[in-house]
């Protein structure tokens, strides 16, 4: 199995049986991880937004969480064209204005490569879960549409209303 498989499939696993996550409250500036002053602006719902070099650079508010979900996070940033795709069903859209899952990880990516990362999805197992999931079906070379169809079914009820997702293209 790819490396990248493995650690999703691990961070899924762990987040189904630990359900509920925790988020997290600080808007201070606090050193990255590799210990420069990590600029955060924490909007008005409480999320903070923490921009990083790109991918592989992850925000500094993911140092108190389970290294799960910053695998998550990760994996995210390495493929967000394929999460931005994908409807929440967190009530997100409604609640803070989401288009799709990747907002709740990634406020913007910008032209040279620099991610503005979201810690929305720190707060949410759902959030996690759909992007874990979508991610990994991409993988196996499901296609985008597939993978939308498949989670819309799978969370049309008992969860919130999507966010405003277009179908992606066959």
């Amino acid at each position: 199995m790819h490396r990248t498989k493995k650690l999703l499939f691990a961070a899924c696993a762990f987040m189904l049986l630990t359900g509920a996550l925790t988020g997290c409250s600080s808007k201070e500036e606090q050193p990255d991880q590799g210990g420069h002053a990590a600029h955060q602006q924490q909007l008005p719902g409480g999320d903070i937004l923490e921009t990083t070099a790109g991918p592989d650079q992850l925000p500094s508010f993911l140092k108190d969480f389970d290294p799960q979900v910053a695998k998550v996070y990760q994996a995210v940033g390495h493929n967000y064209k394929v999460v931005e795709n994908i409807a929440c069903y967190c009530g997100c859209g409604e609640s803070v204005g989401h288009k799709s899952n990747r907002d709740c990880f990634i406020h913007e990516v910008k032209p040279d490569g620099k991610i503005v990362w979201n810690s929305h999805g720190t707060t949410c197992a759902n959030c996690l879960h759909i992007a874990a999931e979508s991610i990994m079906m991409k993988q196996e070379g499901k296609s985008l549409l597939d993978i939308r169809k498949y989670i819309d079914n799978k969370y049309k009820e008992g969860f919130a209303k999507p966010t405003p997702t277009p179908l992606p293209v066959s």
